[in-house]
């Protein structure tokens, strides 16, 4: 099923040489959860402003809406006003204040995400399901994203075009879908979590393995 042996063995290797640093990224993201509920909603909506745009553009652009504190106060347009760099940028304001209602506990007015995730006890898949359904703009892809981010995605996959194409690579897919519905997604997951167990490689770990492989850095 698989690229030739010699190529699963400097695939192997790569993950040795760089194990140490793919840890610690892992170890940082396990402590994210333990911020607030603020910090975490950050990185709920970086996550939503990613889709078909650069991962250090969105990083820059959230992190500049949250310091200044209009994440959490700002209008819908202030919103747009302040993503400019972001492709489909009025959608995904829209999504931030939308999900930034749906966090907001009626009576304190404050971020309660954490009481909301907390609900599911660690149930990856569930919570994912529950993270799709509820919050307009997240898919499979962006929520895997988001869960991994906060140190709550240790088995799942996220399917990105870097991910995709190295799946390819190793024949872990035949090719890369041009759409991923809910079913295909979990599929190629189920493919790649076989090819992790197989490599002695661990999920989170092969994503960031992947990533680092194509992109030359481990960022989020």
């Amino acid at each position: 099923m698989y690229k030739n042996s010699d190529s699963v063995d400097r695939l192997k290797q790569s993950y040795i040489e760089k194990k140490d640093n793919i840890d610690k990224r892992l170890n940082h993201f396990k402590s994210i959860y333990n911020k607030s509920d603020n910090f975490i909603f950050k990185e709920l909506c970086f996550c939503l402003l990613t889709p078909q745009s650069k991962a250090r553009t969105c990083d820059i652009a959230v992190e500049d809406i949250y310091k200044n504190n209009l994440l959490f106060r700002a209008t819908e347009e202030q919103i747009k006003d302040n993503i400019k760099q972001i492709r489909f940028k009025n959608n995904k304001a829209r999504y931030i204040i939308l999900a930034r209602d749906f966090f907001t506990d009626n009576k304190t007015k404050e971020i309660t995400i954490k009481t909301e995730i907390d609900k599911f006890e660690n149930n990856t898949t569930k919570l994912r399901n529950w993270l799709i359904k509820n919050i307009k703009g997240m898919g499979m892809k962006e929520a895997s994203h988001f869960l991994r981010n906060i140190g709550k995605g240790d088995d799942i996959a996220i399917l990105d075009r870097h991910i995709l194409k190295n799946l390819k690579i190793y024949n872990i897919i035949d090719t890369i879908p041009t759409t991923i519905t809910p079913k295909k997604y979990t599929e190629i997951e189920t493919l790649t979590r076989k090819f992790s167990k197989e490599t002695k490689i661990p999920m989170d770990a092969l994503d960031l393995l992947f990533w680092s492989n194509e992109t030359g850095e481990m960022f989020k």
